[in-house]
């Protein structure tokens, strides 16, 4: 599920593009929103998605929520791509195999 989630998160354009923002370093919401062309609400949305699919975490710096990528879910994700492209080459490999 979580997989699943994390793939449906970064569907979202805004939401990739906040995601690429936070791969380059942590950053708060009024940076964020500064950046692109949506509101600070808006950006507090998608940041909330983004959470919740366990690709980003917050942390209280005085006043401010400052966000960074989430390692743990980034490397489920990571995970799940290995998994996969692994067994895609087993496949290709094993249709090579059978061909000669």
């Amino acid at each position: 599920m979580g997989t699943y989630q994390a793939m449906a998160a970064l569907g979202d354009p805004t939401r990739r593009l906040i995601f690429e923002r936070l791969v380059a370093g942590p950053l708060a919401v009024g940076e964020l929103a500064a950046e692109l062309p949506v509101s600070r609400p808006a950006v507090s949305q998608h940041l909330k998605v983004l959470k919740q699919a366990r690709l980003v975490r917050d942390d209280a710096v005085g006043t401010r929520r400052v966000y960074r990528v989430d390692p743990v879910g980034v490397r489920a994700l990571r995970d799940y791509f290995d998994d996969l492209w692994g067994k895609a080459l087993d496949a290709f490999a094993q249709a090579v195999e059978e061909e000669q």
